[in-house]
């Protein structure tokens, strides 16, 4: 009975190790809220990604999207994560948390792997 009860246990952690990204809970409840007003994004995951710009030259991004082959997939809170491989590569580690204050408000990326960011704090030097 206890090689049952820890088999589940393996899996979890075993998600959880593998994800590229964490959401935090107050991310995923505002991703779920975007979803429920726009029936659009309705069962598309959040994909979180990266590219060239910013003033500090790379800049995160977020969309609502589809699952595709070679993404790496996770799930926090309900909420669909997707990340490609490109851009696992250079968030791996980060966490995506979010804030309704009025000053500083909206979602923020605490990412371990930039080695420097600008004061806008959407874009970053690898």
């Amino acid at each position: 009975m206890s090689a049952t009860a820890t088999a589940p246990q393996a899996q979890i952690q075993t998600a959880v190790t593998d994800s590229v990204v964490t959401v935090t809970e107050n991310a995923a409840r505002q991703i779920a809220t975007m979803q429920a007003e726009d029936k659009e994004n309705a069962g598309k995951c959040l994909r979180v990604f990266v590219e060239a710009g910013g003033c500090s030259g790379m800049q995160y991004g977020m969309v609502f999207d589809e699952k595709r082959d070679d993404d790496l997939a996770a799930e926090f809170h309900g909420v669909g994560v997707l990340v490609d491989p490109f851009s696992a590569n250079y968030i791996r580690g980060a966490v995506i948390d979010y804030s309704d204050a009025l000053t500083g408000g909206g979602f923020k990326i605490n990412n371990p792997s930039a080695h420097s960011s600008c004061g806008c704090g959407k874009s970053f030097e690898a």
